[in-house]
């Protein structure tokens, strides 16, 4: 899901809010989990990666994909999710004997599934330093691992730690890989619906004209919740418009419009729904060809009239001949499901609140990583910080899992982790994770996984992943991360890529910035299949030999 259209939740909560505090205990308390753990990469390397990094903390079964798909532009999240899946089952019952599609349709497992390949344009330089593994950014916040060590914890590990709240039982659960939240609405919600998304329902009643713009309903894709005649409710999707075109796009729906608010994309599936997708699209699947969405090509024509759904795909660039023949595919599929699962007493498509007053944290673009991982700085009296710090865990402690020397000054308001810190060190108003440095002097900065003889970072700066038997200096505002390359079987660590917090990754991503020899663009192609465990194997083994260098 593209990080400039989601919903901004409200920061307007209450420190004290009774459902935002239920909503992080019951994260921090160890027993919600989804039974099976479904990753979608971008390549075989990643795939094994994750496997062996989350098996070894996590309670969930981990069964890590690839999306080795034929079309150049890749599956897209709807069949992407089939894709994924299905070769999911394979790898389930391959490993470890376990039949994950029964499971599902017995009610015995909860299942989740998390979309993380993409090329993270918006999020650069960053990725590039992780060699194209994007969920794999890490945050300069805390992950204690069972052996009582600490290490800095990646975007992933942080939407799995929040996710699992919603685990239930015969349902595949959909989330994106880099956007957490905490509901203040309750997440212990039993189906009602064969699909059901995630928003944001914004009042008891359907807005008015003005206060749709006012709410700025015409910029996201919005679900509509419609009350019927027996009382039950169904939902659908519509995309980017007005209310007055909302409301005639609905019009040919059973039912009066109830409620209305911004879509999160994360969503839900029965057994019995995910297998009809599967058969549907069969021929697909089994070529690895077209690229189909969600949003676009799932549920806005499961749920919208043939007309409202051709004048909103005509707003992508699609024609009309072709949005009708794909709609009534998808309204042949729909009658035969219907006629299915008459019995079963579930809706069709039906939506999830997580209440308007969600705390929402996004780290899909490298300003709002900069923004959001620095609130874990803000006073307790912020209370997204505070929520922040209960999410993670964090008490009194600053210095988890650190070494400080005896003469480093470090102020009341940084957080150290998992580093090694001389005594001329002087940290202010900073995040330090996973750096050992003889001399570090940062104010206002975020270093992370780095080890050099000597750091200086400007306000703002963001130093990631680098190293130096010497001296590394980033002025204010700027970016530096360190980048892999692997020669003849060799990996070297020289290289340096640089950016700055104004710069928007997606908008420079074929752009050699000065400052650069190669483009974010070019650096993401040599980066292609990497293996990444070699790389994270190699990097740890040169930091160790600069930091006994260095005596530390």
């Amino acid at each position: 899901m593209d990080s400039s259209k989601r919903v901004k939740l409200s920061p307007d909560m209450e420190a004290g809010d009774e459902a935002l505090q239920q909503a992080v205990k019951a994260i921090n308390d160890g027993e919600h989990f989804f039974d099976v753990t479904i990753i979608c990469t971008t390549d075989d390397y990643q795939a094994a990666y994750w496997m062996d990094l989350l098996s070894q903390s996590s309670k969930s079964m981990v069964l890590a994909v690839s999306e080795d798909w034929s079309s150049s532009g890749g599956a897209g999240n709807g069949l992407g999710t089939l894709y994924a899946w299905q070769k999911a089952c394979a790898l389930a019952k391959s490993k470890f004997g376990t039949d994950l599609a029964a499971g599902l349709r017995d009610g015995s497992l909860s299942t989740s599934l998390y979309h993380t390949a993409g090329k993270g344009t918006r999020m650069a330089p960053l990725p590039a330093s992780e060699s194209n593994n994007k969920p794999g950014v890490k945050l300069p916040f805390p992950l204690k691992l069972p052996d009582g060590s600490v290490r800095p914890i990646t975007v992933l590990e942080c939407v799995l730690r929040q996710t699992g709240i919603y685990a239930r039982k015969g349902r595949l659960s959909v989330f994106w890989g880099d956007q957490v939240f905490l509901p203040t609405a309750p997440f212990h919600v039993e189906p009602t619906h064969h699909a059901d998304i995630l928003c944001t329902l914004l009042g008891d009643t359907a807005p008015t004209a003005e206060e749709w713009k006012a709410q700025g309903l015409d910029k996201y894709g919005v679900i509509a919740v419609l009350g019927q005649e027996d009382g039950k409710v169904e939902a659908a999707q519509v995309e980017k418009v007005s209310q007055e075109t909302a409301v005639k796009m609905l019009s040919g729906i059973p039912g009066s419009l109830k409620q209305v608010g911004p879509s999160l994309g994360s969503f839900s599936v029965s057994a019995a729904i995910l297998e009809a997708l599967e058969a549907e699209f069969a021929p697909e699947l089994s070529a690895k060809t077209g690229k189909l969405d969600t949003d676009p090509h799932f549920w806005m024509p499961l749920t919208l009239p043939l007309d409202s759904y051709i004048q909103l795909m005509d707003q992508k660039g699609t024609s009309a001949e072709e949005s009708t023949q794909h709609y009534e595919r998808m309204s042949k599929m729909k009658a035969a499901f219907l006629e299915k699962t008459a019995s079963d007493g579930l809706g069709l498509f039906g939506a999830v609140d997580v209440g308007k007053g969600a705390c929402w944290w996004d780290y899909g673009q490298l300003k709002l990583y900069s923004k959001n991982a620095s609130l874990l700085l803000a006073p307790d009296s912020d209370p997204s910080a505070s929520l922040l710090r209960q999410f993670l865990g964090l008490g009194e402690d600053k210095a988890l899992g650190s070494i400080c020397a005896s003469g480093s000054e470090v102020d009341d308001k940084s957080y150290i982790i998992a580093s090694k810190l001389g005594a001329t060190s002087k940290i202010a108003s900073s995040l330090v994770a996973g750096v050992v440095c003889p001399n570090l002097e940062c104010d206002g900065a975020i270093v992370v996984n780095c080890t050099a003889k000597s750091i200086k970072a400007g306000n703002g700066a963001i130093l990631y992943n680098l190293m130096s038997e010497g001296e590394i200096v980033v002025e204010a505002g700027h970016v530096e991360v360190g980048l892999a390359e692997i020669k003849d079987g060799n990996v070297n660590f020289d290289s340096v890529l640089k950016s700055r917090l104004d710069i928007d990754g997606g908008d420079a991503w074929k752009v050699k910035l000065d400052m650069n020899n190669l483009s974010f663009e070019d650096v993401h192609t040599k980066n292609k299949n990497a293996d990444i465990t070699i790389i994270a194997s190699k990097r740890k083994e040169m930091a160790d030999k600069i930091a006994l260098s260095l005596g530390l």
